[in-house]
């Protein structure tokens, strides 16, 4: 299950963590967004050991959307030693998501 993290927590939970992580920004209102959730528990469960997955969710943390730019929703972030990797947006089959997010044939 993801993490809800939020401007105090992002730091720690997102940038300081000793592995990748999977940050998917979304809202309560988002049908897409819904629709992606699972799929991404799905790559977070199949890679516990090597990532991990948080929330954030756009409505309440508008501070860090604008910081990193996020336009449409869902997006998905992959962070890794604090900064962004990679990114995808829009809801996607769990094979172009791992591959928009460098996930497909690599164990993090």
């Amino acid at each position: 299950m993801a993490t809800e993290v939020t401007e105090a927590s992002f730091e720690e939970e997102v940038l300081k963590s000793d592995k990748p992580v999977v940050v998917d920004f979304w809202a309560e209102w988002c049908g897409p967004c819904h629709a992606v959730a699972p799929v991404l528990d799905k790559i977070a469960d199949e890679r516990k050991d090597a990532l991990k997955l948080v929330k954030v969710n756009i409505d309440q943390e508008q501070g860090l959307a604008m910081r990193y730019g996020i336009a449409s929703i869902p997006t998905i972030v992959l962070f890794k030693g604090g900064e962004p990797a990679a990114a995808a947006v829009g809801a996607q089959p769990k094979s172009a998501l791992e591959k928009s997010l460098g996930l497909d044939g690599d164990s993090a």
